[in-house]
């Protein structure tokens, strides 16, 4: 095999795992506001507001044009849930 081609073989083996990378229930995120931006940005995520509040950190966060809410734990910087934030207000 090539140098190029076993180069090609590991990219195209690497780039899809990166791609699917996302924060999930359960990760161990931190519970200090940069622990959690560099977690949530390190997969990939653009992060747009971080609040405490009720025991619990919220991020709103994007990632692929797609506007995400993740709920942390805030005693133990565990991820509780990841909700796919729906643009359409419409309740019918």
């Amino acid at each position: 095999m090539t140098t190029n081609t076993k180069a090609l073989l590991l990219a195209g083996l690497l780039i899809p795992g990166a791609a699917l990378a996302q924060v999930g229930a359960g990760d161990a995120l931190g519970t200090s506001e940069a622990d959690i931006r560099t977690a949530v940005e390190a997969q990939g995520y653009t992060v747009s507001e971080i609040e405490f509040e009720d025991g619990e950190i919220e991020v709103e966060a994007m990632l692929n044009g797609q506007a995400y809410e993740i709920e942390i734990a805030a005693d133990t910087g565990l991820v509780l849930e990841v909700e796919l934030e729906d643009d359409d207000d419409d309740d019918s």
